[in-house]
């Protein structure tokens, strides 16, 4: 397989382990940061990337200027990451395109997309965490880390990580996949959904293919995990069986669901670059 690990897929930290040094903000080695380096830029979903789809290194690109605040947040192949991020409105030059994270295809590689999706969770959490959730306060950085500090009431704000479970469900030779309306036409792909407050991951895998779908699953079993950084998803992957039940479908969730044959045809399934695709190859397909 293309990854033999769900911990080698792209967004999660082994894509970049030999060329990224992470520098906290705050931290002494983060004055030190100065000169021409790589651009992480984001507009809106996309990525903004050269004609050799690669991220820009140099100075800051002109076009930028006046118009946000870079940030570091570490070195990568020894030279600045910086951050930025702009308004969709903002006509780049032509020799930037920007690629989109949810692109079908698989046209950036691992690196680019997992420093990509790096810098979406971080300006994420800096759009987020302006004011006190607590007393409505302005909170203020914490050195060394991705903290905020309220100085009003002392509270302290961390990146909030939310969990997902995302299940493949296979009946014999045939598997459930699911698609919403906003997807692109003919893109389908596994169940998912968020924890709910008193549940486990396991128990939230079959609520979600219950409520979705109307099928009933058992047998639910942990195969791996992915950070998906859009905007601050930990997508924890499973495999189950079908016990029961008829498709009917959320309409609410979903435009379709139904089962698909191991040998038929498939166009349409998720990415390479996702743990749906890692599930179905590894556990259904047999395909790279």
């Amino acid at each position: 397989m293309r990854y033999p690990l769900t911990a080698d897929l792209p967004f999660n930290r082994a894509a970049v382990q030999s060329g990224f040094v992470a520098i906290l903000p705050g931290s002494p080695q983060s004055a030190g940061l100065d000169g021409d380096g790589f651009w992480l830029i984001l507009q809106g979903n996309s990525m903004l990337v050269t004609e050799q789809l690669q991220m820009p290194f140099g100075p800051m690109p002109e076009f930028l200027s006046e118009r946000c605040e870079p940030s570091t947040i570490g070195l990568w192949q020894g030279k600045p990451l910086w951050i930025a991020a702009i308004s969709r409105s903002i006509e780049i030059p032509p020799s930037f395109s920007a690629e989109p994270f949810n692109a079908s295809g698989d046209r950036l590689d691992d690196a680019t997309l997992t420093l990509g999706g790096m810098a979406m969770q971080i300006i994420h959490w800096q759009k987020k965490s302006r004011f006190c959730s607590s007393c409505g306060g302005a909170l203020t950085p914490m050195p060394g880390n991705f903290g905020m500090l309220c100085p009003v009431c002392n509270y302290e704000h961390f990146p909030s990580i939310h969990p997902c479970a995302i299940v493949l469900v296979r009946r014999g030779d045939q598997f459930l996949l699911a698609r919403k309306k906003e997807w692109f036409p003919g893109r389908y792909g596994l169940v998912a959904g968020f924890l709910d407050m008193g549940e486990s991951l396991e128990e939230c895998a079959a609520r979600e293919v219950l409520e979705e779908t109307g099928i009933v699953i058992k047998n639910v079993q942990y195969v791996g995990s992915q950070c998906w950084p859009f905007p601050s998803q930990l997508m924890a992957g499973f495999i189950a069986d079908y016990e029961s039940g008829e498709i009917v479908v959320d309409e609410s969730e979903l435009e379709d669901a139904r089962w698909f044959n191991r040998d038929e045809p498939l166009i349409g399934l998720p990415p390479h670059r996702s743990i749906a695709r890692w599930i179905l190859d590894r556990y259904m397909l047999g395909s790279d």
